[in-house]
């Protein structure tokens, strides 16, 4: 399992597509929007429960949708509002990100904070999935690790974290820093400029929602083989 001297976190910024009472009108005639990839990250929270539930670690995670406002999103990012709140005002952009977005944020660094003060060396995981196209480009991946090459520790993690789920999962394809960078904007890219390098690392699993075995559930296969080669991985690596 995890070391004492380790601590783990679990996230998912997109677990759900959830629209709170008062802005459901600015969605009317976009259910299908909603329950696409642009909504949310479907297979994502109920992958982060899994992983939570295995290690006994904390979990944060929000089931608003992404169209409302996206947590994985820098305020100020061009993609941190969808077509449908964008033109919103500023007094309600910014309640908001009070309601919504500052308390998730906030949970979450002070959780990382509050471990690496106490001499802990975070290992944070957060769970989402992948459309298998986009734009018209198939993704061809089964699942993604992303995370930053120049750190050590998280490119340590990973190498070792897609040597196991290859070998569990065998022939699903597993690939580092993609269907994205590792490095782009995120939840992930804000902790690593507060902490060192050998205090905090930060991986998104991503997961193509082609494996799917319902609307929300990832098969169990895929489901307990993310969770075993975690585990080899932070044996091997933490």
């Amino acid at each position: 399992m995890v070391t004492r001297t380790t601590f783990l976190l679990i996230t998912c910024e997109h677990g759900g597509n959830r629209i709170p009472v008062g802005y459901q009108a600015l969605f009317a005639g976009r259910e299908a929007l909603l329950n696409s990839h642009r909504g949310y990250d479907p297979g994502a929270l109920d992958m982060a429960r899994e992983l939570a539930h295995h290690f006994r670690a904390p979990l944060v995670y929000a089931t608003v949708s992404r169209l409302l406002v996206d947590l994985n999103r820098s305020i100020g990012h061009r993609a941190l509002y969808s077509d449908a709140t964008r033109r919103l005002s500023r007094a309600e952009h910014a309640r908001i990100l009070a309601r919504h977005y500052v308390p998730y944020r906030n949970e979450v660094e002070a959780l990382v904070a509050k471990a690496i003060a106490a001499g802990r060396r975070v290992v944070h995981i957060a769970s989402h999935s992948f459309t298998p196209s986009l734009d018209g480009c198939v993704r061809n991946a089964d699942i993604g690790l992303l995370y930053d090459p120049a750190r050590r520790g998280e490119r340590a993690l990973c190498a070792h974290w897609r040597e196991s789920l290859r070998s569990a999962i065998a022939p699903l394809r597993v690939r580092r820093n993609y269907p994205y960078q590792g490095r782009n904007d995120g939840l992930t890219l804000r902790l690593r400029r507060r902490h060192a390098a050998s205090r905090y690392i930060g991986v998104e699993l991503e997961i193509n929602q082609k494996h799917l075995a319902g609307r929300h559930r990832f098969p169990s296969s895929i489901r307990r083989a993310v969770v075993d080669s975690l585990q080899a991985a932070l044996i091997g690596t933490i």
